[in-house]
């Protein structure tokens, strides 16, 4: 009886968590669909001001500790690195080019879909540790991901986006304990508080413009981009000996799906984007299944 009840709980808190953020998105999905929806100036303003308020207003606030999270950095950045080392090859055995292949399987969800899912299951602690994994592998994106696709990146144009900025800005306050007034602390956690809800709409009015006739490498790339992020992150957990709260933080970031940035990147330097929408459309599909999965196993 005892036991039934712990699995009932467990389900229970599997489903809290879950089913607010997939509610979200599919109101924009439903949005989307009955209404034509541009949400350009919406994704603009969240990657300029709301995401970058609310990346400060956590790394900013008293509680927040960079050195504390250095060892959790360490597995998101050997993660990124080796799900990308090991697509590659792969990419070519599928024929499929790894300008194309790879960004979705390096880069995963941890904006849109990550932030939010560790708020829920794991409360503001596991926000700020989804904060410093996010940090890293969008630091990545906008270096590594975009020499990848485009053989260049310029060091000027990382210095000066809005989230660099902030994580910047907010490494010197973590750093230096500097004061946070609460004056200015409140309006910039309101703004922040915009972003999460505003990514998953996004996410959900986004998925209505995928093209899925490139099914077949969208199911690959959908099994593919855990596995891939798995592989490392499993046995990081295992040889570091994390704390039981930081393995689960880690091991949630790796089973996260593509990045839906990927599909605009792609799109922007002109690559096959409709297998890469295929790939971002049916792997946050899947993350239905393999997120209350992962949930269950490390809750």
């Amino acid at each position: 009886m005892h036991e039934t009840l712990q699995i009932a709980d467990l389900l229970d808190r599997v489903f809290s968590t879950v089913f607010p953020l997939f509610a979200i998105v599919l109101v924009g999905f439903l949005y989307a669909r009955k209404m034509e929806s541009d949400m350009r100036v919406a994704n603009r303003l969240n990657m300029d001001i709301f995401l970058p308020a609310l990346i400060f207003s956590v790394m900013a606030s008293k509680d927040f500790d960079i050195n504390t999270y250095a060892i959790l950095c360490l597995g998101a950045f050997i993660t990124v690195i080796g799900s990308g080392l090991i697509a590659w090859p792969i990419g070519r055995l599928l024929g499929v080019s790894g300008k194309t292949f790879v960004p979705p399987m390096m880069f995963n969800n941890c904006g849109n879909l990550g932030l939010p899912l560790a708020l829920l299951a794991f409360g503001d602690v596991g926000l700020a540790a989804a904060v410093a994994m996010f940090l890293v592998s969008n630091t990545l994106h906008f270096s590594l991901g975009a020499y990848i696709v485009s053989g260049q990146a310029s060091v000027k144009r990382i210095l000066l986006n809005p989230m660099i900025v902030a994580t910047l800005a907010g490494l010197v306050w973590s750093l230096f304990k500097l004061p946070f007034p609460e004056t200015i602390q409140v309006p910039m956690k309101m703004l922040g508080d915009i972003s999460i809800p505003l990514m998953l709409f996004a996410l959900g009015v986004r998925m209505n413009g995928v093209d899925l006739s490139n099914w077949k490498i969208g199911i690959y790339g959908a099994l593919l981009s855990p596995l891939t992020s798995l592989v490392f992150a499993i046995p990081f957990v295992l040889l570091v000996d994390l704390p039981e709260d930081f393995a689960a933080y880690l091991i949630l970031f790796a089973a996260l799906p593509p990045a839906v940035l990927n599909y605009l990147v792609a799109e922007r330097y002109n690559l096959d984007s409709l297998s890469v929408a295929s790939i971002v459309l049916i792997g946050n599909m899947a993350s239905l299944a393999i997120i209350p999965l992962t949930l269950i196993f490390i809750l």
